[in-house]
């Protein structure tokens, strides 16, 4: 019976980790799962307790920091970013007037739609933006006052 208890405690505890965005929870579902295992095989409550905080702890210790540092963007942690995080901080060339409601840039040959960062500037055809950041579809964008990096 308590087996049981300890495997529906493991998997209330990975349920409510897709709520969160720590990757905390999770290992201490993975806790409760071994001591599952422990109290399957007869072990007193006692130590299923200590097995629960024992597989917690070690993966809270040994698995989370590598985790989360394969969750950090690509500048943080000094890699080369790819995807949409490449697009970030890239030069682009105003196709068609860019304000904060519309606009249409070319970015490394391709076109995207853009928006001016503060929404009160305007950028002509022509002229040079930087992209701040991606919002979906549309590159965010500023003046383009840094050389071409």
């Amino acid at each position: 019976m308590e087996a049981v208890v300890w495997i529906v405690l493991g998997i209330a505890l990975a349920i409510a980790e897709a709520f969160t965005a720590t990757f905390l929870i999770i290992f201490f579902s993975v806790g409760a799962l071994a001591a599952a295992g422990a109290a399957a095989l007869g072990a007193p409550l006692l130590l299923q307790v200590i097995v629960f905080a024992i597989v917690s702890g070690l993966s809270v210790g040994a698995l989370r920091p590598i985790i989360l540092k394969h969750a950090r963007p690509a500048l943080e942690s000094g890699e080369t970013p790819i995807g949409l995080e490449a697009i970030e901080n890239s030069q682009g060339m105003v196709l068609e007037e860019v304000d904060g409601n519309h606009g249409c840039i070319k970015i490394d040959g391709e076109i995207w739609q853009a928006r001016s960062f503060d929404g009160n500037e305007k950028y002509l055809p022509g002229e040079r933006v930087r992209v701040i950041r991606v919002k979906g579809a549309t590159a965010i964008v500023w003046r383009d006052d840094l050389p071409n990096i």
